[in-house]
């Protein structure tokens, strides 16, 4: 089981306490560090966050939101192991062909070690401000991960679509084993049927909620249905049973994620924010290690 810490960004945005972050989770063995993405918050806006029951984002306006991709980029410049996820980036909302090398050269530079978690984005506001149109974004985004592959994959590239064209166009350096994995993210039937058409793995976001199997059986029977073994996709979700102070055994907790045939569990890293190198070191001892053993 793998095992990686979300919203490192939004806890950790200035330089030594990212560090901090990082140095330590790595010797924990935390397998990964996830960071989160909005470009622009606006100061009010109508359209409901889908995550909580209140509907508003975490936090303020005043909030940093670091760029994950610069963040995490700096993450992997000061660690050897852990592995570096957008959880998620807004796919829509970035030109693809840009975006292809921006991402294979931090996975050249941290040989290979990121993954690109993605979604369609909720916040019509932002897509209003960024000059991208909120409407049919999923078909946008389908196209951006066919394209930004087409780059990654060859040499003398093109690809035709709607969205996106280009003929006989180079994007050197490729990443560093060949493609960057690409993880869908989304609590909707559509994003579990993306990631069973689309995705190397699949992040079920479903905020507050505990029971997954719904949204993971929709992933399953969709990939089936277009013969693809579901097993080939790797899956993350979280586990609040896990988390400091869970009134369950967090054992028993991440042995039911096992047997649900999770293979990453995201836990969000503000619940060992106090002291952060007791608690998960703490993780490690009481969970990883017993888990993993």
């Amino acid at each position: 089981m793998k095992f990686a810490l979300h919203f490192g960004n939004l806890i950790f945005p200035s330089p030594n306490a990212a560090k901090k972050l990082a140095l330590v989770a790595e010797a924990a063995g935390f397998e990964s560090i996830i960071a989160v993405e909005h470009i622009v918050i606006p100061t009010d806006y109508e359209t409901r966050y889908p995550y909580n029951e209140n509907g508003r984002l975490p936090g303020n306006a005043d909030m940093p939101w670091p760029d994950p991709l610069s963040w995490l980029t700096f993450i992997g410049g000061i660690t050897t192991k852990l592995r570096l996820i957008t959880g998620v980036l807004v796919l829509p909302q970035r030109n693809p062909v840009v975006l292809a090398k921006q991402l294979a050269t931090i996975d050249h530079l941290t040989e290979g070690r990121l993954e690109l978690g993605i979604g369609v984005g909720w916040l019509k506001e932002e897509f209003e401000a960024i000059g991208v149109p909120f409407k049919r974004r999923g078909a946008r985004m389908d196209e951006y991960i066919k394209s930004m592959r087409a780059l990654w994959d060859y040499q003398d590239a093109s690809f035709d679509g709607e969205f996106v064209s280009f003929s006989q166009m180079n994007c050197s350096p490729k990443p560093y084993n060949g493609r960057v994995p690409i993880i869908i993210g989304g609590h909707s039937p559509k994003a579990a049927q993306r990631a069973a058409h689309l995705g190397d793995g699949f992040f079920p976001a479903t905020g507050t909620q505990t029971d997954i199997s719904p949204i993971i059986q929709i992933m399953h029977e969709e990939a089936e249905r277009i013969d693809r073994d579901p097993k080939t996709i790797e899956l993350t979700t979280g586990c609040p049973g896990a988390l400091p102070g869970s009134k369950v055994d967090p054992l028993s907790a991440v042995e039911e994620r096992i047997t649900a045939g999770v293979d990453r569990i995201a836990l969000p890293v503000n619940a060992f924010a106090d002291n952060i190198e007791e608690q998960l070191t703490s993780f490690s001892e009481n969970v990883i290690q017993k888990i993993n053993e």
